[in-house]
């Protein structure tokens, strides 16, 4: 897909800082192609990705992104000592062990999709019990899922990543997926899925809350540092403005926007 060179100028506009005498230093993340919230394909490595930088900036720092499998982006981001950190991550108890967390860098919406010939519905979690639900493997997906898995009362089967497990939903392997309700828009409205494919899915996203995500730098005393810079450094940035902005672009590339 090509962009204009108009949404690719608003894009550096966007992010713009006062440009400084040297190239400024790299902070390297490892993260996972999670369009439209990081992709190497999209402007500013997509919408968190544009977020990061523009806050990277004012610290006074570039942003560089490498992409991995989920759980090798874990072990690379939080272990590897050529990067600051994994992005972007949903804070929970057991993660604090991990990483320091920054503030916020947006949110994610997780929602069951299922196929419309054959509804899921349930008014709790708790009523998904006896089917069993796809999920990607090292995936977080809130501490009330979560617990549930952990004590036997939901089933859920493990996959590689979330286009793997909409392709099994449409093939009906799997009766319901767990999947971020944006990055599923986006997924769906590429040339990879036809139009019957797209109007087959359902979603059922009032089991979930919305929820913040954090960069998750490294847990040493450098990590922590940069940790409080950046928190610094992103109270100084409108990162709602960035959002709002970044969201027009996508619309304006006919994908769809955030609620579609």
């Amino acid at each position: 897909m090509k962009l204009s060179l108009r949404w690719g100028l608003s894009i550096s506009l966007l992010l713009s800082v006062p440009a400084s005498a040297t190239e400024p230093a790299q902070m390297r993340f490892a993260t996972e192609e999670w369009p439209p919230f990081f992709s190497r394909a999209l402007p500013g490595n997509g919408l968190t990705g544009a977020l990061l930088e523009a806050v990277l900036q004012r610290m006074g720092y570039a942003a560089t992104i490498d992409y991995f499998p989920w759980k090798r982006a874990m072990e690379v981001g939080l272990y590897n000592p050529r990067y600051a950190g994994t992005l972007a991550l949903f804070r929970t108890p057991e993660r604090e062990k991990l990483c320091h967390f920054s503030s916020p860098l947006g949110s994610r919406q997780t929602v069951l999709a299922y196929l419309k010939e054959k509804p899921v519905s349930a008014p709790t979690l708790a009523g998904m019990q006896g089917i069993t639900i796809g999920t990607v493997a090292g995936y977080s997906n809130g501490e009330s899922f979560d617990a549930l898995v952990r004590s036997g009362l939901l089933t859920v089967e493990e996959g590689v990543n979330n286009n793997v497990n909409l392709r099994k939903l449409l093939h009906r392997r799997f009766s319901v997926i767990v999947i971020e309700k944006r990055m599923l828009r986006y997924t769906l409205a590429t040339d990879r899925f036809s139009r019957a494919e797209r109007d087959s899915i359902g979603i059922a996203e009032h089991l979930f809350p919305e929820r913040a995500v954090h960069v998750c730098f490294q847990r040493t005393p450098a990590g922590l540092k940069q940790q409080l810079a950046f928190d610094e450094a992103a109270r100084e940035v409108d990162l709602a403005r960035i959002e709002r902005d970044y969201w027009r672009g996508i619309s304006a590339l006919a994908l769809p926007a955030p609620g579609q």
